[in-house]
């Protein structure tokens, strides 16, 4: 659930722009690349990039369709439009260049029109264009709209997602009272992450396919679950088999309680001839999602953890043969998460990514002999991996560059670019070094650190030094490039980033990741501390001027430090942190990670595990506190509730000790917005320069 892309969680919030402000802009916003007037990144500048996602490769494999957004800053909204570039190389060309925003961009298959979303007609409806961006017309008329679609292989059916009302609000209860303002809840899972339940669930719509599609059957109808799940699922949890007589899709068949500690989600497959649904997965009992057909129609594979209720479990690699339902682990052997799967045209062979050593990698698994074949290697983060002829094409990003998309080589691992959104920007900029080290950790064993230098570094100066926390806090500090959290933004403010990949971070093995849950206060602070205290011996550190920052656990760990650092550091900033165990357990949404991360609730005092991390808590140490802290927080955010942030805050300021606290009434988790993502970084150096420079 915390690994996701930042193009997922751009399209999510965007998703949610008035409908009648979208359908009321006629002009799109196609920047010209500016001319900057210093070679050093600015938060101006970050939300400048644009941002690639949504590749997706023609039926006839010689054209790749994609997405560009660019944000307005003096609008404070976004633009999306849909390119699309030869496999062979050339000229990428907009063929929507619209007012409103363009996605879930998807080939028909037949190659002849691509399929989007589009709010042009005043609701989210499906509309078709021909490859050369001539006679965009709209496809559904759905009432309400919809928010996701797919083609049937044999192109004679779709599914569309439509949200369906099922449950009473108030003024279904108490008609006679239309100007209540209020709700009444007997369910648990009343909000998630950062929206309240609306009485409404996801459900998939099938439908006969042509031009004007108004109505399709509900294959989950008075069923209260969502597919896809909610808060992040999209339609690669749902999938057409080959022959078009099945739709398999993701949904965790439960409600209430039983929803809010359990990650038991199941594959479904409904029979369009029978109209009968049954469950794939009975009796897995962890997450199992994204099932992808084999193009011979002969196999489905798809993502599995083993456990129920531990989200950070080992992404498995299953594959089922659907003439006999034998279904086989072909990760067994592999220590490492498996995702983003995608059949080879052959069916023989399984492309993925796979986070090894702080680098997210190209993996290919050969079903004949099960073996798994790591097929690049370099300081990078690939994103997603399309098969196209004797090439990949595949998403890439790094610390150092925004993403772009890359024909990849899979025997040789040489890539090459095949867009180049954001070339003028990054031509213009000088990125400062990223280092990989490699430190002992107090218990022996190796822990690798990421180390970004300023721009024009000069290693006789002294530089003040922020210790990065990750959040997650089975996060990862791979070579991710974010528009908040992003390391070469920091270091274009002089300072040196320590970014550990300390205990409990994928990408080093299942132990190595496993051992943060239950300890939150142990070896992974003791892993922090190691990194910054090493890099505190280089001469170029200034070991006077040392900051710790970070989000979610991060703020978490930021606050807990603030009441063990023995004097290391001088300023402290903490987004979204978790200041109070026991307060977290009883207003957080999702039950299943504070009990397995916790251990369970902090009443149950014949749990030592429980009552071991609920000593942890950083409010228990706040008489320790005495170094300045700027605290962020965003009312939307449920799963590290507002009252975190604000009783941090008032702690430290009822200790004497210098505080700030930077609210976002409109955000939740993340920043999301351009203004207020432009603000955070202003607020954020203006506080880190004021206590360390």
């Amino acid at each position: 659930m915390k690994k996701l892309s930042f193009v997922l969680l751009i399209a999510i919030f965007w998703s949610c722009t008035q409908k009648e402000e979208m359908k009321n802009s006629s002009e799109n916003y196609l920047p010209e690349t500016p001319t900057l007037s210093s070679d050093k990144m600015t938060p101006e500048v970050l939300w400048s990039f644009g941002r690639v996602g949504g590749a997706q490769v023609s039926p006839d494999r010689k054209t790749v369709l994609y997405t560009v957004t660019y944000y307005n800053i003096e609008e404070n909204k976004s633009y999306r439009d849909i390119y699309t570039v030869p496999v062979a190389g050339g000229e990428a060309k907009n063929i929507t260049n619209t007012g409103v925003n363009e996605s879930s961009a998807a080939w028909r298959p037949d190659g002849k029109k691509i399929g989007y979303l589009s709010s042009q007609s005043g609701e989210i409806q499906l509309w078709e264009i021909k490859p050369d961006g001539s006679g965009a017309k709209q496809i559904t008329h759905v009432d309400g709209g919809i928010s996701g679609f797919g083609y049937s292989p044999d192109q004679s059916k779709i599914f569309y997602v439509k949200n369906v009302k099922l449950d009473e609000d108030i003024h279904d209860l108490f008609p006679d009272l239309p100007k209540a303002d209020a709700r009444l809840e007997n369910n648990i899972m009343y909000r998630h992450w950062d929206t309240w339940h609306d009485y409404t669930y996801n459900h998939i719509f099938i439908a006969d396919y042509s031009e004007n599609i108004s109505k399709g059957k509900d294959i989950m109808e008075g069923e209260k679950y969502d597919s896809p799940m909610k808060p992040f699922g999209g339609t690669e949890q749902i999938a057409w088999s080959v022959d078009s007589k099945t739709l398999a899709y993701t949904c965790k068949k439960k409600e209430g309680k039983a929803y809010s500690v359990s990650t038991n989600s199941d594959i479904y497959f409904y029979s369009l001839e029978t109209g009968k649904t049954i469950n794939f997965t009975s009796g897995m009992m962890g997450y199992d999602q994204n099932p992808v057909f084999s193009p011979n129609g002969k196999y489905v594979a798809w993502e599995s953890m083993a456990r129920d209720g531990y989200e950070s479990d080992k992404l498995r690699l299953f594959v089922a043969d659907l003439e006999n339902g034998e279904k086989t682990d072909f990760s067994e052997s592999f220590d490492q998460n498996s995702n983003g799967l995608v059949w080879s045209s052959d069916s023989k062979s399984i492309f993925f990514i796979s986070d090894i050593h702080a680098t997210d990698e190209i993996y290919r698994l050969d079903l004949v002999d099960g073996s798994i074949v790591r097929l690049t290697d370099g300081v990078h983060n690939y994103q997603t991996v399309l098969p196209t002829g004797e090439k990949l094409v595949a998403q890439k990003v790094s610390m150092s560059q925004p993403a772009e998309l890359y024909l990849v080589d899979p025997v040789s691992g040489q890539d090459e670019a095949l867009t180049s959104v954001n070339k003028g920007l990054l031509d213009q900029l000088t990125m400062g070094k990223v280092e990989e080290r490699w430190l002992e950790t107090t218990d022996g064993k190796q822990m690798l650190v990421w180390v970004i230098y300023p721009p024009h570094f000069d290693p006789n100066k002294k530089y003040p030094t922020l210790l990065y926390n990750q959040g997650g806090p089975q996060g990862t500090v791979s070579q991710f490039w974010s528009y908040r959290w992003n390391f070469q933004m920091m270091a274009a403010n002089d300072y040196i980033i320590v970014a550990p990949n300390r205990r409990g971070l994928p990408g080093f093995g299942q132990e190595w990741n496993e051992q943060i849950s239950k300890d939150y206060g142990g070896q992974n602070i003791k892993d922090l501390l190691t990194a910054i205290d090493e890099m505190a011996k280089e001469p170029f550190v200034d070991e006077t001027r040392l900051g710790a920052v970070g989000a979610s656990y991060g703020g978490f760990s930021v606050m807990f430090l603030a009441g063990h650092h023995d004097g290391r550091f001088k300023a402290f900033i903490a987004h979204d942190g978790i200041f109070n165990f026991e307060q977290m357990y009883t207003t957080t949404e999702e039950m299943w990670f504070v009990n397995w991360d916790l251990g369970g609730p902090f009443w149950d005092k014949s749990n030592a595990a429980a009552q071991r991390s609920y000593s942890f808590s950083p409010h228990k140490y706040v008489q320790n506190w005495d170094t300045p802290i700027l605290i962020v927080q965003g009312e939307k955010d449920f799963r590290v509730p507002t009252g975190q942030g604000m009783a941090a805050f008032n702690a430290a300021v009822l200790r004497d000790v210098p505080a700030e606290f930077l609210y976002f009434p409109e955000e939740n988790h993340w920043v999301l917005q351009p203004q207020n993502g432009i603000l955070w970084q202003r607020v954020f150096f203006n506080w880190l320069d004021k206590w360390l420079k």
